[in-house]
């Protein structure tokens, strides 16, 4: 008897099919999920990780952020400058002439502090230039993070604000008034960084390391400093540099009369500070800052954006505004005040601009 066919229904197989696709969808799903979440991982999203702290899809930085690293960067600065003056370690030496002969003083708190600020800034903003007084050693490379936290001064004062990257130059003075701190006169010492925006200095910080104060302030911004409000412009006091208050002296005495008072003093943001309301005792109070020789745009762009976030100005000695793009250097010498006439200031002092090209 011949064996008997088995003859599956149409609708036998249908149901036959849908079983089988059921198990092999049990067995693959979890695999196939499983790769597909290992292929968005590893993918970099827009704004994750691969997307450098400090930038903006675009391009962009925020100011405010900025500003806060910029206060970091001065503080922790300032840690190493303290360090090596009280660890009596300075290790000086000299690293070239100022233009009027002078010996220019490197120590090793110029160049901890230089590595410091330079590195925590780059590695918050990759994309930013920036320029620095000392020469950066990336051989010496140190990594410095920064938390993205923004202290709640700023946050309550500042508002987010973007701008290309490409616009942005920052400028790091790791040790202002270095010849001060070889001879141990601390009160004079900063760390200051300055933002420049499309050339004009938009964001300003000075840092005291040995009185842990700190001034900052950004154009149309905000501040955490003030201006002094008391002023005599018939006889003003006058800060200069040490090394430049006879210069200074006899012009302005011939200009304002025998009673003006000529303060000397080191350091341009210990300087600029001068013409504020600052909370600090060995602070000195002036109300003109002046400067009659070349100068370099670290030493004074910090200084010229807490000014300008004031109200008030820094020009050359001929009223021309300084950029901070481009060369290092201011040729022609310095004026700065607030809420003073500005112009008067700069028609008073004529013979001045003379002296700043010698």
């Amino acid at each position: 008897m011949a064996p008997m066919g088995i003859r599956l229904s149409p609708l036998g197989m249908a149901v036959f099919c849908l079983l089988g696709l059921g198990v092999l969808y049990h067995l693959y799903s979890g695999f196939l999920a499983g790769r597909f979440a290992f292929f968005m991982l590893s993918e970099p999203a827009a704004g994750g990780p691969e997307t450098p702290h400090g930038s903006a899809p675009g391009g962009a930085v925020d100011l405010r952020e900025l500003l806060a690293v910029s206060v970091l960067a001065a503080v922790r600065g300032g840690e190493e400058v303290k360090r090596v003056r009280e660890g009596n370690v300075l290790n000086a030496k000299a690293k070239g002439k100022t233009r009027e002969g002078a010996e220019e003083q490197l120590t090793t708190g110029d160049l901890l502090s230089n590595r410091r600020m330079f590195y925590l800034l780059k590695g918050a903003f990759p994309a930013v230039q920036i320029n620095s007084e000392e020469r950066v050693d990336t051989a010496d490379q140190e990594t410095v993070s920064w938390d993205r936290s923004i202290p709640e001064d700023i946050k309550q004062k500042i508002q987010p604000q973007e701008v290309p990257a490409e616009s942005v130059t920052v400028w790091i003075d790791p040790l202002d008034a270095t010849q001060e701190y070889t001879e141990d006169l601390r009160q004079y010492v900063t760390t200051m960084v300055c933002v420049a925006v499309n050339g004009k200095p938009v964001i300003g910080v000075i840092h005291k390391p040995f009185s842990s104060y700190t001034a900052w302030a950004m154009v149309d911004g905000g501040s955490n400093v003030k201006a002094r409000s008391s002023y005599n412009e018939k006889t003003p006091r006058i800060i200069v540099s040490r090394s430049h208050a006879g210069k200074v002296e006899q012009v302005a005495r011939q200009t304002f009369g025998n009673k003006t008072v000529i303060i000397p003093a080191g350091g341009a943001g210990y300087k600029v500070l001068a013409l504020l309301d600052v909370p600090e005792k060995n602070q000195e109070e002036a109300d003109v800052y002046i400067h009659v020789t070349y100068i370099k745009k670290w030493d004074i762009c910090a200084g010229n954006a807490v000014l300008r976030a004031l109200g008030g100005h820094m020009t050359t000695l001929t009223g021309e505004e300084i950029s901070y793009t481009g060369s290092d250097g201011n040729e022609g010498g310095l004026i700065a005040s607030i809420n003073m006439n500005h112009k008067a200031l700069i028609e008073k002092l004529p013979d001045l601009e003379k002296t700043s090209h010698k």
